[in-house]
């Protein structure tokens, strides 16, 4: 019996110095503000203000782009592609894609370009190829290069060949290799 009062008185006197403890104190209150200065004589008009306003509406209103440029499109000219069955299409007219949609590296023929450098991998060679403006690519197999739909089939430690296909007069299927070869050393 004598245990269960100390337990009791113990819990009464938690529960009073947790109440104590508790209380919000008041924070001092704040210094008094500093003397105001005196005031001009003769005070100045104020200029009118302008309403400061946002581009993007607060009704929710959508943005318009339709007048911007696409970042990320080619600014460079767009070099007219030779036109089906022409001279230097390989005498056959295949799929051709929109001249909008080329590449740079897609505007000369494959033989015109210079093979300056081949980079042989674990996985997969690489090569940097030369246009005819002197700017270079690097490029690996199953990559596109040439106007006339041309596809990197293959790159050796000393070449790279190009796969260019197309139909003949008679809508048979035909392919032709280009081989660009890299120039001995010196």
């Amino acid at each position: 019996m004598k245990k269960s009062l100390n337990n009791i008185a113990l819990t009464l006197l938690l529960l009073a110095l947790c109440g104590t403890g508790c209380k919000k104190e008041e924070a001092p209150p704040p210094p008094p503000p500093p003397p105001a200065a005196p005031k001009p004589a003769a005070p100045k008009p104020a200029a009118p203000v302008q309403a400061q306003r946002s581009s993007v509406s607060s009704t929710g209103a959508s943005l318009d782009f339709s007048k911007k440029t696409d970042p990320f499109k080619s600014q460079a000219p767009v070099v007219a592609k030779p036109q089906p069955g022409s001279p230097g299409t390989g005498g056959g007219g295949g799929a051709v894609s929109p001249a909008a949609d080329l590449l740079p590296i897609q505007s000369y023929e494959v033989s015109k370009f210079k093979v300056a450098g081949i980079i042989a991998g674990l996985r997969e060679n690489q090569a940097l190829v030369i246009d005819p403006n002197g700017k270079g690519y690097v490029v690996k197999a199953g990559m596109q290069i040439g106007n006339a739909n041309g596809r990197i089939s293959r790159i050796t430690s000393s070449s790279v060949e190009v796969v260019e296909r197309y139909r003949e007069g008679g809508g048979r299927p035909k392919s032709r290799t280009i081989v660009l070869t890299l120039p001995k050393k010196r």
